[in-house]
């Protein structure tokens, strides 16, 4: 088979696997388990308890002792583990842990499959430049299935949700023994715990510059997680009767609220093509900009919007989405790219995933739990966007980075 085809199916499966909860799984804990939005905050810091230090460990692993692509199996083994043992449990504490312990074992698989395809798409002489993008970009339509599936099938509301992605998991962890073999060095030369980590690249808070992009973006990524926890569940409120009655019964948004939310990834897709021409039109710190006053945007419109006559605020919400991810995260690791050395390009690229998908989801999951917890819906959006306009009003004042077209990168 075509290695393209193959490394698609590589793709589709990964984020398949996580599409299949990531967004419903909110509801599930709330409407179901009646867990409060504190709870529900903290399950979504999982993934930024678990992008602190598993990637690292787990690429150690891949370089010096089990090849990425075996590696990438074993993960996706464990985590569906995990999942099919959360999937019985309706107590916070067992709950927790299992969901903890999946995504220590999920969230390396990221990078891992970025590593597998990078080294098949090399032994076969392609351009990974040219050729990776069109193949992740099936990863995303993975996602989009998977969340359609949830909410065609009614699963989003049940602990089958996490059946569901547990058998994506285990199918991708047999795939993944078939895929072409990465190369291990087992005699690489002795380097420090600091090195092997990926450490050596937090010297970059060194340079005024980038001290305040990293930490900016860990501002940033407090933002990413709070409409995966809690958007859902919040849509599909509006059908609760003792609160508004019946007259958002039956609306498309109540009823499949799950592929509602899916215009954000559809969004996503599509905004991708726009950064290249926008990075080097207008430089990163109007970039960034743009990204923050889009996720005030998105947390506003999500708090004035409704599933009847205020729909459309709800969808212009999930195209806004695109922005607001895309020319945050994606145009963040090309600055990366471009500002940093040769030699600690890629523990840059960790760094800026620490803060972002690790602190930044880590503090921002619980900080919006203990938000929600307080002050309930809509005022909660309402509270995220404003934390979004403070961000990006500090940011255009501390950030001072002159763009030179000349010099921006033109990926």
């Amino acid at each position: 088979m075509n290695i393209k085809i193959r490394l698609t199916v590589m793709n589709f499966l990964q984020y398949g696997v996580w599409g299949a909860w990531l967004i419903t799984l909110g509801a599930y804990l709330g409407g179901s388990l009646h867990f409060d939005g504190a709870q529900i905050g903290s399950f979504f810091a999982t993934m930024g308890i678990a992008s602190l230090f598993m990637p690292a460990v787990m690429g150690v692993l891949a370089d010096r002792f089990i090849p990425a692509q075996k590696l990438l199996g074993l993960c996706h083994f464990a985590a569906a583990a995990f999942l099919i043992y959360g999937a019985s449990q309706t107590q916070y504490g067992t709950l927790y842990t299992a969901i903890l312990l999946s995504v220590m074992f999920y969230m390396p698989t990221i990078a891992l499959s970025n590593s597998v395809a990078f080294n098949a798409l090399e032994k076969s002489g392609l351009d990974t430049v040219k050729d990776f993008p069109p193949i992740r970009v099936w990863g995303t339509v993975g996602f989009i299935c998977s969340m359609w599936i949830v909410d065609l099938l009614g699963l989003g509301l049940s602990s089958t949700q996490l059946y569901f992605s547990a058998a994506l998991g285990i199918l991708l962890g047999v795939y993944s023994f078939t895929l072409p073999s990465c190369p291990v060095n087992r005699n690489a030369g002795p380097s420090s715990l600091v090195d092997k980590l990926g450490l050596r690249a937090f010297t970059l808070f060194k340079q005024r510059k980038m001290a305040i992009f990293f930490i900016f973006s860990m501002m940033l990524g407090m933002s990413l997680q709070i409409t995966n926890a809690f958007a859902d569940g919040y849509i599909k409120s509006f059908g609760d009767v003792a609160v508004y009655g019946d007259q958002y019964l039956g609306t498309f948004g109540v009823e499949h609220s799950t592929i509602l939310i899916s215009l954000s990834q559809i969004s996503e897709t599509l905004c991708i093509l726009l950064i290249p021409f926008f990075l080097h039109r207008f430089g990163i710190k109007t970039v960034m900009l743009i990204s923050m006053f889009a996720w005030v945007l998105r947390f506003g419109l999500l708090g004035a919007g409704d599933p009847g006559s205020g729909v459309w605020m709800f969808i212009l919400s999930m195209i806004v989405y695109g922005v607001a991810f895309d020319f945050f995260n994606i145009s963040g690791s090309l600055f990366v790219e471009h500002e940093t050395s040769d030699l600690i390009r890629s523990s840059a690229q960790g760094v800026f995933m620490i803060m972002t998908n690790g602190f930044g989801a880590f503090i921002g999951s619980y900080i919006a739990g203990a938000v929600v917890k307080s002050f309930n819906f809509p005022m909660s959006w309402y509270i995220f966007a404003a934390y979004s306009l403070v961000v990006a009003i500090l940011f255009a004042i501390v950030f001072k980075y002159k763009h030179n077209p000349s010099e921006a990168p033109k990926h």
